[in-house]
């Protein structure tokens, strides 16, 4: 296998080979009462340059899945590739973004960003001056020098995506990244990612509770079941880009929405 310092994803993949695959993988955490199953026989593969959303129920497994592929966990049965080669530990060029913002409250928010690269080196005055470019398309221009909590929780998460995308990821992990946001913030936030995802293509998963979400943003819906999670669905999304709110008024977008919920309610996920 090859360490996490010596995969660069996809470097040598073919295209249209997938970034990332999954077979028959299980997860299985130990407790005080034995053994217990979060995923089990999940089969996925993530095109390049694909957003791909995993939409469930809370303690599906959804969650698990994504520190599988960032290799944040072991996992318990099956195999998992990154760029068709063995996942062992986090991979080179991967970006993650948590449902909480994870910013330390005594560094300034551009320094919170420059924190992905200071791990490694020191951040050159070209990095430093991308932050700044990101945090102004986030509209955060004149809150560099803030600290994270003078900044309201939908700015804080701005933050958090823009460190992700500093060193320019092949691969980004977002695990319910506006989940804790109210309903205009996640609406605003969803629209700056659809276009950030169509200016740089990068392959992305994205972990979400809501179906109009994961729709509006998706090339494809990964649907699970409760735990112990499976897949149970895999649906395209055949809906124009760039995407804007308005969309989602749309017969085809509701058909969608419509589609997901109603085979979530065949399994007794949902009410209708």
């Amino acid at each position: 296998m090859l360490s996490s310092s010596d995969m660069a994803i996809g470097s040598q993949a073919d295209a249209a080979a997938p970034m990332v695959s999954l077979r028959r993988v299980g997860k299985t955490y130990e407790s005080a009462r034995g053994p217990v199953s979060a995923l089990v026989d999940i089969d996925l593969d993530i095109r390049p340059r694909e957003f791909l959303s995993v939409v469930g129920p809370s303690g599906c497994g959804k969650s698990t899945l994504l520190k599988l592929v960032a290799g944040l966990e072991n996992i318990s049965s099956g195999t998992v590739d990154i760029g068709g080669r063995p996942l062992d530990g986090p991979p080179d060029r991967l970006g993650v973004v948590f449902q909480r913002d994870v910013l330390l409250d005594w560094r300034t928010i551009l320094d919170n960003v420059l924190l992905s690269i200071e791990f490694t080196r020191t951040p050159s005055a070209a990095e430093r001056t991308r932050a700044i470019e990101l945090l102004k398309r986030f509209g955060l221009g004149g809150f560099e020098h803030r600290y994270p909590w003078e900044l309201s929780g939908g700015m804080r998460q701005r933050a958090s995506i823009c460190r992700a995308l500093l060193t320019d990821p092949q691969l980004l992990l977002m695990d319910e990244p506006f989940g804790a946001l109210d309903a205009m913030t996640r609406d605003d936030l969803n629209v700056e990612l659809a276009q950030i995802w169509q200016d740089t293509r990068k392959t992305l998963l994205f972990i979400t509770h809501s179906i109009v979400e994961a729709v509006f943003l998706s090339d494809r819906v990964v649907m699970m079941s409760k735990a112990p999670g499976v897949i149970v669905d895999t649906i395209e999304i055949d809906l124009p880009r760039p995407r804007r709110l308005a969309i989602r008024d749309s017969a085809e977008f509701g058909a969608y929405v419509h589609r997901i919920r109603h085979h979530f309610a065949e399994l007794g996920i949902v009410k209708e």
